[in-house]
């Protein structure tokens, strides 16, 4: 069983919700056979990467809101991560564009180290503030993650996998994908945002019995 997963890297829900789907899937009976694979997905492709701005001024600028609003915002979502065991801190986060990151994610999944970068990546943005789209972070984060250092600076080089990230996106276009973290399950079940636990797990349950009842008819 596949399940696809649209993210991205510098979005606080698609980690919570990544972590939300990892319960999920230990306590799936048969999480041995879903295989998982991460796709591109840019909430905002002309963003700017301005590591002088603070994210609680970012977000009020960018939604015509008061500081004020932008740190309870935050605080809502500190608390969210904190309910799965992830810590945010938007004191340090530094605004990043994504596309290089999804650029590295696209080198992992040939490695089949997309979950591991994924992983490493919003550690790197959302816990210890790192800029996700400078160089050496993004060598070091690659490197925690598996990958050759080679293989990622010759990367850093040109103009690698941004077919395949400009791919994930016309997919997830053409889906009608608005928003992450979006999940498909078995190219036939949805699951839309960091949903409870309980919520993917039944529908790792449905697409698999699904499947069964299929697989028996034909």
């Amino acid at each position: 069983m596949k399940v696809d997963i649209w993210s991205d890297v510098n979005c606080p829900f698609c980690y919570i919700g990544k972590r939300k789907f990892e319960l999920a899937l230990e306590q799936f009976e048969h999480k041995d056979k879903v295989e998982v694979e991460w796709h591109s997905f840019e909430l905002d492709p002309n963003a700017e990467t301005k590591p002088e701005l603070n994210a609680y001024d970012y977000l009020a600028e960018k939604k015509g809101q008061t500081r004020e609003w932008s740190v309870q915002m935050h605080e809502q979502v500190i608390g969210a991560a904190a309910e799965v065991g992830l810590k945010f801190d938007f004191d340090q986060v530094i605004i990043a564009n994504s596309f290089n990151a999804h650029r590295l994610i696209q080198l992992a999944k040939t490695k089949g180290l997309d979950n591991e970068i994924e992983e490493q990546l919003f550690i790197a943005h959302f816990t210890e503030g790192k800029n996700i789209d400078d160089s050496t972070v993004l060598i070091e984060t690659g490197k925690a993650a598996g990958l050759d250092q080679a293989d990622i600076e010759a990367l850093l080089s040109d103009h690698t996998f941004t077919e395949e990230v400009r791919a994930d996106e016309q997919i997830a276009q053409q889906i009608g994908i608005s928003g992450v973290p979006f999940f498909i399950i078995n190219q036939k079940l949805a699951v839309s945002g960091a949903q409870p636990p309980a919520t993917f797990l039944g529908a790792l349950e449905q697409a698999w019995t699904t499947s069964l009842s299929e697989g028996q008819q034909s």
